[in-house]
């Protein structure tokens, strides 16, 4: 269980049924209390979560990745705008970044959309996807988005696509294999019935059948289990005083291993949940006691609260009679996702529980193609609705051998249930879709094996409420930070740091180092890569070191499988896949497209109080001569040390005392003397404030700001202690480019068509229960395809669908 900050807006209570009706404990120790303090808790901090649907789940290197990212608060799962950057890793596996990004966030939708392009020669393997804000750094990796991505270098000969996260060998008669047990709410106790989870792994950590018996110290047998789904089980037995016991497993191929069951408390809380069989619609939590010597056999009453993503749905309170209370709560009370169920004995939890309920109503979406067949070069139609309005995504791609191998996602799967466990769920999108006993059963000893929560009761029961976020989210735009060391490495606080991208429009700011040295700058529209400028004052602090650190998180998160060896009936479907890549790359129809991106027509200060444009004026050979005789509102002093700058202030009809801050696009110059040596007929603007002016901690005696013609400064010399580098903010979009047939003259080109993602729109809007068609041309590649849609509403119902069609070769 580790703290993490929790969603909560406006939560809600609900009530825990008992047989005869609801009831409530009075006081400080009742559960209402304790469903108070866990509310108070959650208003305190919001929890976001993302979603990334990916155009497929696997790729041959050198392809592009499209992405769309849904942003959404932790709790109802609704669009929430809280940040406007989001930070997209591709993971080795060595847990290493092979590519990063920095997406925009739309405000108003909480959506983003970008590409990472695969390196031709990244080696084979299953790769980590990784997506997060600035915000979720708060709850750790361990809550960011994280799906596989499986690439295949088609350059390498079959025989050595190894994955290269594969295991070295194990020694000879060794096993891999891993198989974890886990007691069911939290512990076994001696002489009380408990449950038992499991879990076993092969060595690149994906669930293998197993079956095996559990044996006493002497050998006896006393219960026996066998893998559902997964690699996941479970199975119940009373653990006897003292007594130990091991399981002997029996893995595929026939080795067999041995693993130490949980050791079994002399006294505690076993509680075991079940269907009620009586009752379908009531879940039955049993909770027996086995007091510790000396205390009393029943200890009052014990209270539950049920809470799904920190919201509140059921409260109840049991008496302890011979040693059990019993606790009946109606599933429809319980909303779609995990359930907590914690049992507490006065102020304190003794068992946990979790619960999947499997979502009864989500978004529906629906589709189909126009026809069940194409032909190559053809014009294709999906046909799309949803049951309400939603923002949606698309993808449709070639079921090859590689990409049919691979699940499709699901956001509903993700958001209701991936996105609350720890580590990799295999397929999260099966206990959505299967509403079998059998499904349900699976979807349980999930719960039992990867379970857990957001936050500790022993924060939520002390009343301080989530600990200070160390991470600000970025609401209006990039945070920017770095750090200023003085010259033995220590830390320097209360240094001003000065900010600069020259450009046309430029950006400056400053800022205050804090403590640790740590300087933050937010930089609105920061798209695409510029130099950037980080430096301090070079009159006052030239000894200070300055330097930029990384908004990406390093390491962390649970690792997901290993890719396995490919199978040789995948070489042919590898070696077309080879010369797809080879082939759109030799015949690319067009360069890459971007779309437009926001940006400041103005300066960071606005409108001047005075603009001039020195080419309506003569010119003059000196930047002095030009001042003195164009720019009234700037007085030009002389002094021992050289020139200085005066402003006028003219609303309160003074000339201020300091040298008013100086900018050459964007770039501070702190010695007058330097940009009164500068050539001016390469100046082709000048802006004045002529007044104070304040900017973040920071107050000037006004703003005189020079522009060149080309906003690259014009050959003006740079501050040496300066940290000067080409920066890459916000991805600027790519547009998703695909060829048309429309005309017979396109139809008869002779190049070569051979794409297998056929269509990605990442900026589908669905209205309510109204049909809409999306039109796309199929490629010279026969073969069956996949229709991928991803959709979320405004309320935070979410849904998918998948469908096929055939693309037939030419007769």
């Amino acid at each position: 269980m580790r703290p993490s900050f929790l969603s909560l807006v406006g939560l809600a209570a609900g009530l825990g049924l008992l047989p005869g009706g609801p009831a409530r404990a009075q006081g400080p120790q009742g559960p209402d209390s304790l469903a108070q303090q866990l509310r108070r808790y959650g208003r305190q901090a919001l929890a976001e979560e993302l979603f990334v649907h990916t155009d497929r789940p696997a790729y041959a290197a050198g392809e592009t990745a499209w992405l769309k990212v849904y942003a959404v608060d932790g709790t109802f799962h609704r669009p929430l705008a809280l940040s406007t950057v989001a930070y997209v890793e591709l993971l080795g596996p060595d847990r290493r970044p092979v590519l990063q990004a920095k997406l925009a966030l739309r405000e108003a939708q909480a959506q983003g959309q970008g590409a990472l392009a695969l390196p031709a020669g990244l080696p084979t393997g299953r790769y980590v996807l990784r997506a997060y804000t600035n915000w979720m750094k708060n709850a750790g990796p361990d809550f960011y988005f994280q799906a596989p991505i499986s690439v295949v270098n088609t350059w390498q000969p079959l025989a050595a696509g190894a994955p290269t996260a594969a295991p070295a060998p194990a020694p000879a008669g060794a096993s891999t294999a891993d198989v974890q047990f886990f007691a069911e709410g939290g512990q076994l106790v001696q002489g009380l019935p408990g449950g038992v989870g499991f879990k076993a792994t092969d060595g690149q950590g994906r669930g293998v059948a197993v079956a095996g018996t559990v044996a006493d110290g002497r050998g006896a047998p006393v219960a026996t289990f066998q893998s559902l789904r997964a690699g996941m089980g479970s199975f119940r037995f009373t653990p006897a005083p003292g007594a130990t016991y091991t399981a002997t497993v029996r893995l595929p191929g026939g080795q067999t291993i041995t693993r130490a069951l949980p050791a079994a408390a002399p006294a505690g809380y076993a509680l075991l949940l079940n269907d009620d069989a009586a009752d379908a619609g009531f879940l039955r939590l049993a909770v027996r006691a086995r007091p510790a010597p000396g205390a009393p056999a029943d200890a009052g009453a014990l209270h539950l609260v049920a809470h799904t993503g920190q919201q509140v749905t059921a409260v109840a309170t049991a008496a302890l009679a011979g040693g059990e209370a019993v606790f009946r709560v109606e599933k429809r009370q319980l909303r779609e996702g995990i359930t907590h169920f914690t049992v507490f004995s006065g102020r304190r939890p003794v068992a946990e529980r979790l619960y999947f309920r499997r979502p009864a109503h989500p978004l529906a979406v629906q589709g189909r193609t126009a026809a069940a067949s194409y032909g190559p070069r053809a014009a294709a139609a999906v046909q799309l609705q949803a049951g309400r309005a939603a923002a949606a995504s698309v993808a449709v791609y070639r079921l090859d051998s590689l990409a049919a191998a691979a699940p499709a996602q699901d956001i509903t799967a993700y958001l209701l249930l991936a996105a609350d466990l720890p580590g990799y769920v295999e397929d999260a999108g099966y206990y959505c879709r299967d509403s079998s006993a059998t499904a349900q059963q699976a979807a349980d000893n999930l719960m039992l094996t990867q379970g857990w929560r957001r936050f500790r009761w022993d924060d939520v029961l002390a009343g301080a409420g989530p600990p200070p976020a160390a991470f600000p989210p970025e609401a209006t735009g990039y945070l920017l930070q770095g750090r200023i060391s003085r010259p033995d490495g220590g830390p320097a606080p209360g240094v001003a740091a000065y900010l600069s991208l020259p450009g046309r429009p430029f950006w400056f700011d400053n800022a205050l180092s804090q403590a640790g040295g740590r300087i933050q700058f937010e930089v609105p529209n920061f798209y695409g890569v510029r130099k950037l400028v980080l430096q301090t004052n070079p009159l006052r602090d030239s000894l200070y070191r300055v330097e930029l650190l990384s908004p990406f998180t390093a390491g962390g998160g649970a690792p997901v499988p290993g890719l396995p060896p490919l199978p040789a009936r995948w070489a042919p479907g590898l070696a077309e896949r080879h010369l797809q890549g080879q082939v759109q790359q030799a015949f690319a129809a067009a360069a890459p497209r971007f779309r437009p991106v926001p940006g400041d027509t103005v300066a960071f200060y606005g409108r001047p109080n005075e603009h001039y444009r020195l080419d309506d004026y003569t010119r003059f050979p000196t930047v002095e001569e030009v001042m003195r005789e164009y720019v009234p509102g700037v007085l030009v002093r002389k002094r021992k040390d050289g020139f200085h700058f005066l402003v006028v202030d003219r609303p309160n009809h003074a000339v201020l005392r300091e040298n008013p801050l100086t900018l050459l696009d964007g770039l501070p110059v702190f010695d007058i003397n330097q940009i009164m040596a500068f050539d001016p007929l390469k100046i082709k603007g000048l802006d004045v404030m002529a007044s104070r002016y304040f900017l973040g901690p920071a107050v000037y005696d006004g703003v005189v700001s020079y522009t060149t013609y080309q906003g690259d400064l014009g050959g003006f010399p740079l501050n040496p202690r300066a940290l000067i580098e080409e920066y890459e903010g916000l991805q600027v979009p790519r547009e998703f480019y695909a060829p048309r047939y429309d005309t017979e003259a396109q139809q008869r080109s002779r190049l070569p068509d051979l794409r297998n993602l056929l269509y990605w729109n990442p900026d589908v809007r669905l209205a309510a229960q109204q049909p809409q068609e999306l039109a796309f041309f199929t490629s010279d590649q026969a073969g069956r395809y996949l229709v991928v849609v991803q959709a979320l509403a405004p309320g935070g119902q979410s849904g998918s669908t998948s469908f096929t069609f055939e693309v037939k070769p030419a007769l």
